[in-house]
């Protein structure tokens, strides 16, 4: 870690690094202003006089009454539209250089989410901030710390626009922008990053394997479990260690890591360090910043402006859909143990935008929260108000009962016998009998959620399962073009997503 410390930073980023910490409203309000202040001369802040807003005695108030909030498709079309036929000051000063392509997992069509120079200078300070972390870990694995990065992500070789923008998965495009520092670091090395094929990029990820002194893999669970799996096959050792002797830390985030947890240890030859980070299209929102925490610390003071709007049936219907004035509270106003979903402002011109995530603050004085699912991600057909949390848990519980391997499931809701019924498809490639793996997770659920154990006994009449091959859920997803990088199997199948699903399963 010395060789990363002892490195001379730009002093925009040594700056940022000495932040204070403390007072959660005080640097969420510096931050707004902050945003308002440099946003204010773009067709966005005349049109919502952001000027006015800044004079107020309370702007935070002054700008959730003047500024109404917006979902992907508002904002696109009523402004970052203009911004892909290059229009520059649309919602942020200047031109957009790089676009994040993300179609998280129900929608179809690819979202084009800005990334400005900013927002890609404050993800920097905050992967920093996440490394010099590690340092108060008391079980760290010191021989790992300053060895590579493989990181798995999108292709940096970017589609370019007429406009003269780029556009790709995040991953793709952090990884063209990784500073010159780290260049020593970085795996799977440029020639590699380029590649657009998944297949064939994990192919010469293994080849190249053995040379390379790997101390940290970066990405979603599920694809950097499969890397290593081919890795493991490809030199015929019985775990990833036996390749990498020094891998100490999995960096990870997006999804919850609990049903992978099981198969990605039986990969492992010794114990290695778990890192979760909160890195959306839309920024760097937080980190697990110390090992006996909870949560992941919420970044409070790094150009991101979040609002928590309590997810009940006050603010979102049975869709999720988030009603036009929600009730929405500063990061000083949230209780503990409720369910919220996330509003972002950040410095790429997003503003006062539904992010889709759920958050619960396990600790509100340390701004520690634990993601919990998505606002169109949950099951609630006869108010059991099933959340992902609620079913990654009892995966995990379940899978660690069986000893077995769960890596991917995903469940739907459908009427039956004049009441209604949920259906599992889990992927499991160990021998187990599916009736009582479901039996035991619907057990697993009635502990865990209350709603969903009144209603096993009333409305929801019956629970089915199918097992399937782990290899149908990623080819499903590769038929989707969303094989790799950043793309997850969403673990409630709604709408479209599940006619596809059932239409794969049916003829595929």
């Amino acid at each position: 870690m010395a060789r990363l410390i002892d490195i001379k930073l730009p002093k925009a980023i040594a700056s940022a690094l000495r932040l204070s910490q403390k007072d959660a409203q005080r640097q969420q309000l510096r931050v707004l202003k902050k945003l308002l202040k440099k946003a204010r001369f773009t067709a966005f802040g005349q049109h919502y006089d952001f000027d006015k807003i800044l004079l107020n005695v309370h702007p935070a108030k002054a700008f959730q009454q003047t500024v109404p909030v917006h979902d992907y498709n508002k904002i696109y079309e009523d402004w970052w539209k203009k911004t892909l036929d290059g229009v520059p000051d649309v919602t942020w000063p200047g031109k957009i250089k790089y676009y994040a392509l993300s179609s998280g997992t129900s929608e179809a069509a690819s979202k084009y989410i800005p990334v400005t120079k900013e927002m890609l200078r404050s993800n920097r300070v905050n992967y920093i901030r996440q490394l010099i972390s590690l340092l108060s870990y008391e079980h760290l694995p010191r021989n790992a710390v300053t060895k590579g990065f493989l990181m798995l992500g999108g292709a940096t070789d970017l589609q370019k626009g007429a406009a003269g923008w780029y556009a790709g998965d995040l991953s793709g495009i952090l990884a063209r922008n990784r500073p010159f520092w780290f260049q020593t670091f970085y795996k799977p090395g440029g020639r590699i990053a380029r590649i657009k094929d998944w297949n064939e990029k994990l192919n010469e990820i293994v080849e190249h394997a053995r040379d390379w002194d790997i101390g940290y893999i970066v990405g979603v669970p599920a694809w950097c479990q499969m890397c290593m799996e081919m890795v493991i096959e490809h030199y015929g050792v019985k775990n990833i260690h036996e390749v990498w002797p020094n891998l100490g830390f999995f960096v990870h985030g997006g999804v919850a890591f609990e049903p992978y947890k099981k198969g990605f240890e039986k990969l492992l030859g010794k114990p290695i360090v778990y890192i979760e980070n909160y890195l959306a299209s839309e920024g760097f929102i937080g980190f697990k910043n110390r090992e006996d925490a909870q949560g992941i610390h919420l970044i409070l003071n790094n150009n991101i402006f979040l609002e928590f709007v309590p997810f009940d049936d006050k603010n979102f219907d049975g869709e999720g859909k988030m009603i036009a004035n929600p009730e929405a509270l500063m990061v000083h106003e949230v209780e503990e143990g409720k369910e919220y979903a996330l509003l972002l402002s950040n410095n790429a011109g997003a503003w006062r935008y539904l992010l889709g995530d759920t958050v619960r603050f396990v600790n509100k004085k340390r701004s520690e929260v634990v993601i919990t699912g998505r606002t169109k991600h949950f099951l609630s057909l006869v108010g059991e108000h099933l959340s992902v949390e609620n079913m990654n848990k009892a995966v995990e519980l379940v899978s660690n009962e069986f000893n077995v391997s769960i890596p991917e499931f995903t469940v739907m809701g459908f009427p039956h016998q004049n009441l209604f019924a949920h259906k599992w498809y889990i992927a499991c490639n160990d021998e187990v009998d599916p009736n009582a793996l479901i039996k035991r997770i619907d057990e697993r659920l009635c502990e865990l959620n209350d709603d969903y154990a009144v209603e096993r006994t009333s409305a929801l009449k019956e629970i089915f399962v199918q097992i399937l091959p782990e290899e149908t859920f990623i080819k499903f997803m590769e038929s989707k073009g969303k094989l790799g990088s950043q793309h997850k199997f969403p673990r409630v199948l709604k709408g479209k997503m599940l006619k596809d699903w059932e239409a794969f399963l049916n003829h595929g």
